[in-house]
């Protein structure tokens, strides 16, 4: 009989949760990532994975969101990852980003709207594309 997973391992390869990750592209340390599936049993997870999107950054400000420099992880970095051994990936900040400029949107083009169907609506279908777009990088999209 197989034994089972007891849990997961988040490894330190670079990453970090969230919109702000430094300054320029991030960089996961691909030479230590190759190492560890050979010394854990455990799947691994890759923290902080999201791509913050230039043009989600650049939607985000045009409705007077206030958010610093951000950078996420290239989508070039993610496949290699997961072909390494990445089990599991964390990428919420693209998600939260999305909803967020989608909601301020709609409250400028009508600040008196106060019924949440007619702002949610459109935020959650940008949610429901940005799962969509990261679970076809990913390679899990058609799987479940």
């Amino acid at each position: 009989m197989a034994q089972a997973t007891t849990g997961y391992l988040a490894v330190a390869i670079g990453t970090s949760h969230g919109a702000y990750k430094g300054k320029g592209r991030p960089l996961i340390d691909f030479p230590r990532l190759e190492r560890i599936p050979g010394l854990v049993e455990a799947p691994l997870v890759l923290h902080g994975a999201s791509s913050v999107p230039p043009e989600l950054i650049q939607r985000f400000r045009a409705a007077r969101g206030e958010i610093g420099e951000a950078a996420g992880i290239h989508p070039e970095d993610i496949r290699k990852a997961i072909a390494m051994g990445i089990a599991k990936i964390n990428t919420d900040a693209d998600l939260r980003l999305a909803f967020t400029a989608l909601i301020r949107e709609g409250f400028q083009k009508n600040p008196k709207e106060f019924d949440p169907r007619k702002y949610l609506g459109p935020a959650r279908e940008a949610v429901k594309e940005g799962v969509k777009s990261r679970m076809e990088l990913f390679g899990s999209a058609g799987k479940a």
